[in-house]
């Protein structure tokens, strides 16, 4: 989580007390490591199945295993819910999992592109089209990211100012600036952001993953 974008109107909306949960939760765990995002080198599967933690973190030079930092985390930590007892009713639809059981395949793990999310209720900033193929937010940038060749690509700044580029009824032709996404969708080489006032951004590409045009 960053503090980039002017949150006061958007904290007042969606309650000051659940907003200032969010910011704590965002990168607390790598603050609580003494590690940022940009120093903590990729995970491997190789570097996992020599006893690698994936996450990055270096449990042997800190105070507290894994095992019991979960179960601590179990035992505190509790979710946000906005129906209350709708964390029972869906364990009781969960398959129950046993631990050691091979539930995916790990292959890498990478801190080199970071998403930030405005709120932690928000949804649908990270998306992904195919197995290497991963859009998010950064900031005000939308970014792709491939995991075949670990680079990111900006797709759309949504800082400065955006306008139409087609003249369309009930489209403001001035545009706006400094949008704050709260969701995002990519699909079938349609991109589509929308804001928390109301802004809806489409950018269209004939190339996979740009260059997209509004």
């Amino acid at each position: 989580m960053e503090d980039d974008y002017d949150m006061d109107d958007t904290a007042d909306d969606m309650g000051e007390e659940n907003y200032e949960r969010g910011m704590r939760d965002s990168d607390s765990e790598d603050e609580e490591h003494g590690q940022s995002n940009d120093k903590i080198p990729d995970t491997s599967s190789a570097d996992a199945r020599k006893g690698k933690d994936i996450q990055g973190i270096p449990w042997e030079k800190l105070a507290i295993t894994r095992d019991k930092y979960r179960q601590t985390r179990l035992d505190q930590y509790k979710n946000y819910e906005n129906m209350p007892n709708s964390g029972e009713a869906a364990a009781k639809e969960c398959k129950p999992t046993a631990k050691g059981g091979m539930y995916y395949e790990f292959r890498r793990n990478t801190r080199s592109v970071k998403s930030t999310i405005l709120h932690f209720q928000l949804r649908n900033l990270v998306w992904a089209t195919s197995k290497h193929d991963v859009y998010l937010m950064s900031h005000f940038s939308v970014l792709h990211w491939s995991a075949l060749s670990g680079l990111d690509t900006e797709l759309m700044n949504v800082q400065g100012h955006v306008a139409p580029r087609e003249k369309h009824p009930g489209s403001l032709l001035e545009g706006f600036s400094g949008t704050q996404v709260s969701t995002l969708s990519v699909k079938d080489n349609l991109l589509v952001a929308g804001g928390f006032q109301g802004e809806l951004i489409c950018k269209v590409s004939t190339a996979g993953i740009g260059p997209y045009e509004i």
